[in-house]
């Protein structure tokens, strides 16, 4: 089977803890739904969701053309469920504070958040392969988050738990899964579909 791992659109700005999808993150949403339905790649059979609202705001429009429901689950929430006030993992272009941040992530700090880095690579292994059991032969789209992404891909690559990848919002990457569970990842990080055409 192929599993498609989408990272969400870009959140609002504010201080609310779980936001939705700015303007131009409700605009990438969009263009991945018309990516994915449109028949640039093979069509989703299903479309999984964490429980997140940018998350399930980046799912709607494509389950919307898939004529799917979209389906959540909670070990798919990000490292960040249940702190105050949200901040993105690439709020800043500082590649100092950038890999600050993410070394203190290893150790599950994320400001005064605290999470276990373990338990939550082991739900996002989990429901990952529970959504493979249930489709060995289709194509299913999960809508999730930078880490949820970065926690499977480091199972995936057998490297040490990390953030060793910066995607892209609203970017996918692919996974071929074999019935017997083997996992090879296939394409990271795509955006062909978030370039905007200009005029010649």
């Amino acid at each position: 089977m192929e599993m498609v791992l989408i990272r969400h659109g870009r959140p609002a700005d504010g201080a609310q803890s779980d936001p939705g999808l700015a303007p131009d993150g409700h605009a990438g949403a969009e263009r991945l739904a018309e990516h994915l339905a449109g028949g640039a790649v093979r069509r989703p059979d299903a479309v999984w969701s964490s429980p997140m609202q940018r998350a399930v705001e980046t799912a709607a429009p494509l389950a919307e053309r898939l004529g799917l429901p979209v389906r959540t689950d909670e070990r798919l929430r990000e490292f960040d469920h249940g702190v105050p006030v949200y901040v993105a993992a690439d709020r800043t272009t500082d590649a100092e504070e950038r890999a600050e941040m993410w070394r203190a992530l290893e150790t599950g700090r994320w400001g005064e958040h605290r999470f276990d880095p373990q338990a939550f690579s082991r739900d996002v292994d989990s429901v990952l392969a529970d959504i493979a059991d249930e489709f060995p032969r289709g194509v299913v789209a999960v809508v999730c988050h930078s880490g949820v992404i970065n926690a499977h891909l480091c199972s995936v690559l057998e490297r040490p738990l990390s953030m060793f990848c910066q995607l892209e919002h609203t970017s996918f990457s692919r996974l071929l899964v074999s019935p017997q569970g083997k996992r090879l990842l296939h394409t990271l990080n795509e955006t062909a579909h978030l370039q905007v055409a200009t005029a010649l």
